[in-house]
């Protein structure tokens, strides 16, 4: 199936609703479709409100516990709005003991939240994974899918403000 892109933040929630239904319809409202329809849906929303996990779960003709249940049990997957940067911090072993800990602490400083928040303006979501595979250049992070290597608290603030070229707040 070709790929579908949306500039979903321009679009009205009915539109992006549109949007996926094309997506099923791409699918042949097939069941066994129902994570890759989860995925494009929360790429549109930006996470999986319980409207849409209905509306899936009507389209593919699935009880809406199979639906919930794939959201709950896949981490990918979430059912509360995430910021615009979803920064994750790795608490594995080697980013552990090389100063993940720090790193969080002057997170949750610069940005006013703590981890599993997200910030008020919704530019920020902060949270934390266990291996990033990046054990050699340890303590490791990423902010939406790009990984920071041996980050640590006196280069934050550079990493932040290059997200968009402005300063945070």
């Amino acid at each position: 199936m070709m790929e579908k892109t949306c500039n979903c933040e321009a679009l009205t929630d009915q539109e992006k609703l549109k949007f996926i239904q094309d997506v099923i319809e791409d699918y042949d409202h097939d069941p066994s479709s129902l994570i890759q329809i989860l995925h494009v849906a929360q790429n549109v929303y930006g996470y999986l409100p319980i409207e849409v996990q209905e509306h899936i779960a009507d389209q593919l003709d699935l009880p809406l516990s199979q639906v919930s249940g794939v959201v709950s049990f896949y981490s990918l997957f979430t059912t509360v709005p995430k910021g615009k940067y979803v920064i994750k911090i790795c608490l594995g072993t080697a980013c552990y003991v090389r100063g993940s800990k720090r790193v969080i602490e002057r997170l949750e400083k610069i940005l006013k939240i703590k981890l599993g928040e997200t910030t008020e303006d919704k530019k920020y979501s902060l949270e934390i994974t266990r291996c990033m595979g990046a054990c050699g250049l340890a303590p490791a992070m990423s902010i939406n899918e790009e990984l920071y290597m041996q980050v640590n608290p006196d280069k934050l603030m550079d990493i932040l403000e290059n997200l968009e070229g402005g300063e945070v707040q």
